[in-house]
């Protein structure tokens, strides 16, 4: 049996450790999917629960130099990592400013000649040494787990880098001078006694500065999550035996009877059984109108009740409620790669290497081909090992995600995954199904005509047939039997109770239904289904014509082969159907409406919402072909918006499958993106959010590979030869260096923040 777990990770630095994570998660056996993700550094698995226990994937998460902290203990325990981070920045900060000014003042000339004594680069020694080996310490461990794991990450580049210019300066203030060096015949490698535990110190400190600024942007990226999370109610007021008491959510179970006071939040889905109030669903919905509730109204968890006192009946509670759903799909989604990520995986799981080779190169080139130095040389290979940064790459793509499906969370728009976020930015055409889609999907009785004059009996004998159906139409029916209070009395010993398991009943997918009512083998459907039976129906052709042109789907009613009338019924046109329509095309989108209903009805649906495509008469598997040729014939991916069981095929078909949160179950699973609240309008912002999103990942993107494609030349002393560049870039200093990698990775998260503003 697979089992699915998310554990929370800490003490990933960059990419390459959430790589050393998945690769080593991915040989063990059981193991069926593994991702880990160094923007929400959590790893999402899928296990055999028979071959593998959740401890055994602790354990080898632990024994590659991580730690696996509890969901309830996560935010506590990264709050003291951050806090231990400021400590240690600030502890590097006090060492490190006089080191800077010390050393910056012997260098100018500005604190007299005693700077030059030689206690001096002891005094800055003692003051490098700390900043060296206690707030840098972090990164000597992650680099000893890297290279422990046959693996190199940003912590190999700062350990190398700070260390060469630390254990340089050393050597050099405990004797290691010019004339020893004579002495040994390498006078060429040695060139002064400068010192330079400064630089090493800054290194440390200002890449601290720039973790504990991207752990705080990160932080944000998250919040629509944590915001989520977060609305979960605690309690519930449960009625039982007529007494109220209050217990913990979790106790909660369905049919349980629940009170809900003005001002309270809504603990589960479910619907109201006595009193009425407005409630508040801007959570799901974004519209800050509050919907007026009364008995049999559905209810969501999380959602506030405002004015009026409810009773509730509990129908969904725990991981089943729409906000625990809403959650887990947000998760999954934030964890999950985008296929843009693939590239970047590639080029990071072979950076830190070439930086280190790009490095040593450096360092050989300047001091033998030039003959620069030693100092010079090291100083370019310190620049070169602390100005790569492939964590500026490996937050590109999953902080833009992060803050994208948040937004779309807090908007309604769940995206399945990363890929259908990626997809839906590079749509072409969108298909909507007709009823429940486009229309209200409220499907009213409007006509009866009967071939002999007796319409409560052709009712009555339609009514019957369809009291198994759950197709919206069928219910119609039903409805209005029960509504004009038609007799069932002749038919009750042959009601159809369940479909599934009765012979009398037969759905015909996309035409109707077949059902034995007493002696009588009754046939309610379209034309298509009439005519398979062989049923005349030219004594009822201009009648159904008629009612066609008035937008009304007409159903043939038929007994022992023998057409007996029509009824007709209609649906109106959502109101934001237009707007939505017009929105796709302005946003380079074809639109095409199909439909399993007859021409005459879905065109005059069709040219209401502003639709010229139109295709009518299909049955579910009629609309999977269709979208299959539309893939073929198109530049682009092909949407499909649905919302019932009969939309699934297709839905699954569709490059991303669109399901309205109104609709089936079935249609939100199948589909890529569900839109809660079921509003037409949510589906141009979708794409919208998506487009954004997408290119939010791809200024990342360039951005990250641009800053290291242009900073390591420079600082290997590519522009030196130049005398026209500016002296800041002939000579990087490690120092800038330095803070240039800190403020990559900040900036790639800042930038993944304005989509927020956006």
């Amino acid at each position: 049996m697979e089992k699915h777990l998310t554990l929370p990770i800490t003490g990933m630095h960059c990419e390459n450790c959430a790589a050393v994570i998945t690769r080593n998660l991915k040989k063990m056996d059981g193991i069926v999917t593994a991702e880990v993700s160094i923007a929400t550094e959590q790893a999402a698995l899928t296990f055999e629960n028979a071959a593998l226990s959740e401890n055994d994937i602790v354990e080898k998460i632990r024994s590659l130099g991580f730690d696996v902290v509890s969901a309830d203990t996560e935010e506590t325990a990264r709050g003291e990592e951050f806090q231990r981070q400021k400590f240690l920045f600030r502890v590097g900060m006090y060492f490190t400013a006089p080191l800077f000014l010390m050393s910056m003042g012997r260098d100018f000339n500005l604190i007299g000649t005693w700077a030059h004594d030689t206690w001096v680069n002891w005094l800055m020694f003692g003051l490098a040494l700390p900043v060296q080996f206690y707030v840098g310490w972090d990164y000597y461990v992650g680099a000893v787990k890297a290279l422990r794991n046959r693996s190199a990450n940003m912590d190999v580049l700062v350990a190398m880098g700070s260390s060469v210019a630390f254990f340089y300066s050393l050597a050099l203030t405990i004797g290691f001078t010019r004339n020893y060096a004579e002495l040994n015949g390498v006078s060429n490698m040695l060139d002064g006694a400068h010192v330079y535990f400064e630089t090493a110190a800054v290194i440390i400190t200002l890449i601290k500065l720039g973790k504990l600024l991207e752990a705080r942007a990160k932080r944000q990226t998250s919040a629509a999550l944590k915001k989520l999370i977060g609305l979960s109610p605690k309690t519930a007021s449960l009625l039982k035996n007529g007494q109220e008491q209050q217990i913990p959510i979790e106790q909660v179970v369905v049919g349980d009877v629940l009170l809900v006071r003005p001002g309270e939040s809504i603990p589960v889905d479910g619907v109201v059984k006595e009193g009425s109030s407005t409630v508040d669903e801007s959570v799901f919905t974004g519209e800050s109108l509050p919907v007026e509730k009364a008995v049999a109204d559905k209810l969501t968890a999380a959602t506030i009740n405002q004015n009026g006192l409810l009773t509730i009946e509990a129908t969904r509670v725990g991981s089943e409620t729409a906000l625990a759903r809403l959650i887990q799909l947000v998760q999954a989604t934030q964890q999950s790669k985008a296929p843009i990520q693939r590239t970047v995986d590639a080029v990071a799981n072979v950076f830190v290497p070439a930086v280190i080779g790009i490095a040593l190169l450096t360092f050989l080139f300047w001091l033998f081909f030039v003959g620069d130095g030693f100092t010079a040389a090291m100083l370019r290979l310190v620049a070169v090992l602390v100005i790569a940064c492939p964590c500026a790459l490996g937050l590109a793509t999953p902080t833009a995600v992060m803050v994208g499906t948040g937004i779309g969370a807090r908007r309604g728009i769940l995206f399945r995954n990363t890929e259908s976020l990626e997809r839906a930015s590079a749509l072409s055409t969108v298909m909507f199904d007709k009823t429940g889609t486009l229309t209200g999907g409220e499907l009213t009785l409007t006509d009866i005509i009967a071939g002999d004059g007796d319409r409560n009996r052709l009712l009555q004998i339609a009514a019957a047939a369809e009291r198994g159906s759950e197709h919206p139409i069928g219910q119609a029916i039903v409805r209005s039997a029960e509504e004009r209070q038609v007799s069932q009395e002749n038919f009750d010993e042959t009601r159809i109770e369940n479909p599934t398991q009765n012979a009398a009943f037969t759905a015909v997918a996309g035409h109707g239904i077949i059902a034995q009512i007493g002696e009588m083998n009754v046939v309610v459907g379209n034309r298509a289904l009439m005519q398979q039976h062989g049923i005349l129906l030219e004594a009822f052709q201009q009648e159904a014509v008629r009612l066609q042109a008035d937008a009304k789907t007409v159903l043939w009613v038929a007994v022992d082969g023998h057409a007996e009338g029509i009824l007709a019924v209609t649906d109106t046109l959502k109101p934001e159907a237009p707007a939505a329509v017009k929105e796709l095309r302005e946003l380079g989108c074809d639109v095409t409406m199909m439909t399993g209903d007859n021409r005459l009805t879905a065109n005059a649906i069709a040219k209401q919402a502003g639709i010229d495509d139109v295709l009518a008469e299909l049955v579910p598997a009629d609309k999977a072909a269709v979208i299959k040729k539309r893939q073929a014939e198109s530049s682009g991916f092909v949407a499909m918006v649905g919302d019932g069981i009969n939309d699934a095929p297709a839905l699954a078909q569709a490059d991303v499958g669109m399901a309205l949160g109104t609709g089936t179950d079935i249609a939100m699973e199948t589909a890529d993106m569900t839109l809660m609240h079921g509003e037409l309008h949510a589906i141009p912002d979708a794409i919208r959010l998506s487009r954004r999103t997408v290119h939010t990942i791809r200024q990342n993107l360039f951005w990250a590979f641009f800053y290291n494609v242009l900073l390591i030349p420079i600082a290997a002393g590519l522009l030196y030869p130049l005398s026209s560049a500016p002296q800041l870039l002939r000579e990087l200093h490690p120092m800038l260096a330095a803070a240039a990698m800190a403020f990559s990775s900040v900036s790639v998260v800042l930038n993944s923040l304005r989509l927020q503003r956006r």
